[in-house]
């Protein structure tokens, strides 16, 4: 049997960990170098059961290892409808990265009193160093995770610190725009901290200018939900065309916690994503609804995993994607139950939408249940456009590209109702339109 040939591996150094650390707490340099320790102890993935369906051979990592180094962008370079509130006609809080940079930071006053924290990483360990240092990639996305999960560890760069004390209510959404106005290597990290019976909506949207320089963005994101606590999440990703993605991300979610996570990915040349939910506490729920669609010879492999670590838990995930031209999407999901982990409700399906004959997609759901007495279920689900819908419209007078793009709207409907936030569903329908009118 032929064995796929090892890939390159980014150009780094411990060097290049120590110079990150330079002026950092002696607890984080520490972090970094262990983490350091764990990537140099792990091969490039490849053949592993959840990388051996993802080619990323086609990387160049001597142009996707250069560190971006910020040229005097500011937000003024960001696109006006990043920046536009998506959830509501006001923000409680804007944090804007151009190339890694903080480029504006703005806290309403209200949330501010109520000892909300909206900042930069930087800021908050010299700030919040007690919180910060409990709680990053400590509890939920860790090192040990993978070798990207390790390189992220040992060299993030930048990152947002979003946290909610016990019982307080952020009744204002938080805005946090990821912007690269230059190619080369991102490290951008996201850390949400919502404790016992507070409260949260948080916003992150992730973009770049056009290139043709390869760019990696190795991220991660850490969503910690308290006891009684409830979290509502949007992340919508439209890197350019020549940007790879590896992130981590996972929640973490307490007794009678609640989480609302929305995920929507339409751009980069590749995207290599776990997201994964742990719900830990007793009567604790999750729901994730994914978006995606893939053209040209875009590539997305969304790896998903429901984790019931407790009873009388509930996780709710609804996965919608189209492909089309020669592109490629794989989604992998699974559903987990601890032993003695009663009374759980897990369900999980992915629907795929097949717009050419070149496309590919695959779906793999599953579950692991070690418990005796759950409610669990999983599908997955394939289909291309029926002519005669399409014919019907067409009879209408109605030209062929808009009846085509009206069935594709009913498809995603289903998924677009899941969202309460009528500017995040207009601009995952302008995402739809631009894909199916190109």
């Amino acid at each position: 049997m032929m064995k796929r040939r090892a890939v390159s591996a980014p150009a780094y150094t411990r060097q290049d960990v120590e110079r990150t650390a330079a002026n950092e707490p002696a607890w984080l340099r520490e972090a970094r170098l262990a983490a350091w320790e764990v990537y140099e102890s792990l091969p490039m993935p490849h053949m592993e059961e959840e990388w051996r369906r993802t080619d990323y051979r086609s990387i160049r990592w001597e142009e996707a290892s250069r560190a971006i180094v910020p040229n005097g962008a500011t937000a003024s370079s960001v696109p006006s409808r990043a920046l536009e509130p998506l959830i509501g006609n006001e923000q409680g809080g804007l944090l804007v990265f151009v190339d890694g940079k903080v480029v504006r930071n703005e806290l309403a006053e209200p949330l501010s009193r109520q000892g909300i924290v909206f900042c930069d990483l930087a800021t908050a360990i010299r700030e919040h160093e007690g919180i910060v240092k409990a709680n990053l990639m400590t509890q939920a996305v860790k090192p040990t995770d993978g070798k990207f999960a390790a390189l992220h560890g040992a060299l993030w760069n930048y990152g947002a610190f979003i946290y909610v004390p016990r019982g307080k209510v952020a009744d204002l959404p938080l805005h946090l725009v990821v912007y690269n106005s230059r190619p080369g290597a991102s490290f951008g990290h996201v850390l949400v901290v919502i404790e016992e019976n507070a409260q949260a909506t948080v916003q992150v949207d992730y973009s770049s200018a056009d290139q043709t320089e390869h760019s990696a963005f190795i991220g991660a994101t850490e969503l910690l939900v308290g006891d009684g606590a409830n979290l509502r999440y949007v992340a919508l990703q439209e890197w350019n065309r020549a940007t790879y993605e590896f992130s981590h991300q996972r929640a973490i979610v307490g007794r009678g916690g609640q989480l609302d996570w929305i995920i929507g990915t339409m751009g980069s040349k590749l995207t290599k994503a776990f997201i994964e939910t742990d719900i830990v506490g007793k009567g604790g729920s999750a729901r994730v609804s994914g978006f995606f669609f893939a053209d040209k010879d875009q590539f997305f492999d969304l790896d998903t995993q429901q984790n019931h670590n407790a009873p009388l838990s509930v996780s709710d995930l609804l996965f919608k994607g189209a492909a089309k031209d020669h592109a490629r999407t794989l989604w992998q999901g699974m559903i987990k139950s601890l032993p003695k982990m009663q009374k759980i409700d897990g369900y999980q399906v992915c629907r795929n939408l097949i717009l050419s004959d070149e496309a590919r997609m695959d779906s793999i759901p599953g579950l692991e249940i070690e418990a005796d007495d759950v409610k669990c279920s999983h599908a997955a689900t394939f289909g291309t456009l029926e002519e005669q819908l399409i014919f019907y419209l067409m009879s209408r007078g109605i030209p062929r590209p808009m009846a085509q793009l009206m069935v594709i709207d009913g498809f995603f409907d289903e998924l677009l109702q899941r969202i309460p936030f009528e500017r995040v569903r207009e601009r995952l329908q302008e995402a739809i339109e631009a894909k199916i009118l190109s």
